[in-house]
């Protein structure tokens, strides 16, 4: 067996464990979870042998590869737990790692194949083979493999905690994230490699109302669920204000070269043109608008136990996006204000703050970039942009300066809109070109 297919069978064993992710610990199957760490072990047996190896919160682990020197470590970050699957959207069994065509369009899909294992075996792929070569890093290399990023858990946390009470302070740390794509950008139609330097916050908002019920024949004025709805309308029509960000108007700025007749004018000149352009932008689709403003949607219902039974407990879960330089204290007062009746309780349930904003200029970002165009070629263009949804690197922001999100995946839109949807998937021959990717990486290091 050539070493190509050798790779995509171990990747494919890998995604066939069931690792899903539930908010309640009691739910999940840790059988699974238990079998992927043993397969890792079995099948990568150098990064086993070599690495020191630990378990961080009973089920993370982190991996330290000792390089010729401690003073600037790299971190390579993913996670191994995956979202939950509703078997009947899919196409193909989506534990079953089915590859789907032939030659260049032959394709693996499964949960998980591109978020996060996609990415952890790619790294594992790549430090086995440069351990088969001989390779000693210059500086030490840590692997960070989460177990509950999905449900935004203690396993990336505990190993930041653990890192930091030994004083390692990484000089380059890299997540998941954005990837190599085209037309991304309205009216830049070249490749570009989108690079997180900073993502949003992330928070959720309990709306409940709360009657004393009763039989559905009779009811109220402004019943449970009618008050609830007018409170979800109120803050659906009151938006949050747009804004040009740091890490948005950096990636305009580099893109405006590349950028075709008139947007290549309009992004080079932003100092004119920003305030124009960001009100434009949410009129370009939910990912433009979600880079200029912070969002909120709701995102569960509930009510009456049955048909012909009035709620007494009317609740609303609220998810928002926080763009940096907002915080979950001014949300929340804003949610409030938006809503406007006493009689609606608004509750925080959980949020952090956006992440802190890592440079798009220096050493670490010129390694990055380096290892990009190493990989995918001259023509794609390296840039910096804010991530939409949040991940584990977030942690990270508390132990080093230079935290980056990038998967090294070439994905079209609609691989990209599969990503916690049904048939995720990815092209083998661009996971294997991902491979490349971290040896490169690895070799700057």
């Amino acid at each position: 067996m050539d070493p190509d297919t050798a790779a995509v069978e171990r990747f494919r064993e890998l995604l066939r464990i069931p690792t899903v992710s539930h908010a309640r610990w009691d739910e999940v199957d840790e059988a699974a979870f238990t079998a992927f760490r043993e397969a890792l072990v079995r099948l990568y047996p150098r990064v086993h042998s070599a690495l020191e190896c630990e378990v961080v919160a009973d089920r993370s682990l982190l991996l330290r590869w000792p390089g010729r020197s401690d003073a600037a470590p790299v971190v390579l970050m993913a996670h191994y737990d995956v979202v939950p699957v509703v078997e009947g959207e899919w196409s193909h069994p989506p534990f079953a790692a089915t590859i789907v065509g032939e030659g260049a369009d032959a394709t693996i899909v499964a949960r998980g194949a591109i978020d996060d294992k996609g990415a952890l075996v790619a790294i594992l792929e790549a430090v086995e083979s440069l351990l088969a070569g001989g390779l000693v890093p210059e500086n030490d290399v840590y692997l960070a493999f989460g177990h509950d990023e999905e449900v935004a858990g203690t396993g990336a946390p505990a190993i930041v905690e653990l890192l930091a009470a030994r004083g390692v302070r990484p000089a380059l740390v890299l997540d998941e994230g954005g990837a190599v794509v085209s037309g991304a950008v309205p009216g830049v139609d070249v490749e570009t490699a989108m690079i997180g330097v900073a993502e949003r916050g992330v928070m959720t908002v309990g709306l409940t109302v709360r009657e004393p019920g009763g039989h559905a024949s009779t009811p109220s004025r402004l019943p449970a669920t009618a008050r609830l709805a007018r409170a979800i309308v109120r803050l659906h029509r009151r938006p949050f204000p747009v804004r040009l960000v740091p890490p948005v108007r950096a990636m305009l700025a580099t893109l405006a070269p590349h950028a075709r007749g008139p947007h290549g004018r309009i992004y080079g000149a932003l100092g004119l043109t920003g305030t124009v352009l960001v009100r434009a932008m949410p009129r370009f689709g939910p990912e433009t608008n979600a880079l200029v403003r912070t969002t909120s949607v709701v995102t569960e219902l509930s009510g009456a136990p049955g048909e012909n039974v009035l709620a007494s407990t009317a609740r609303a879960a609220v998810n928002i996006r926080l763009l940096t330089g907002d915080t979950v204290a001014a949300a929340l007062a804003r949610v409030r204000r938006a809503v406007a009746d006493p009689a609606v309780d608004v509750e925080l349930r959980h949020g952090s703050d956006p992440s802190a904003v890592s440079p798009w200029r220096g050493e670490p970002w010129r390694r990055l970039s380096r290892a990009v165009i190493d990989t995918f070629g001259d023509d794609v263009v390296p840039t910096p942009y804010l991530q939409l949804g949040a991940s584990d690197s977030r942690w990270f922001t508390a132990i080093s300066d230079n935290v980056y999100r990038f998967a090294p995946f070439r994905l079209s839109s609609a691989e990209r809109e599969a990503l916690h949807a049904a048939d995720e998937r990815i092209r083998v021959d661009v996971w294997l070109r991902g491979i490349d990717f971290y040896r490169a990486l690895i070799r700057l290091a």
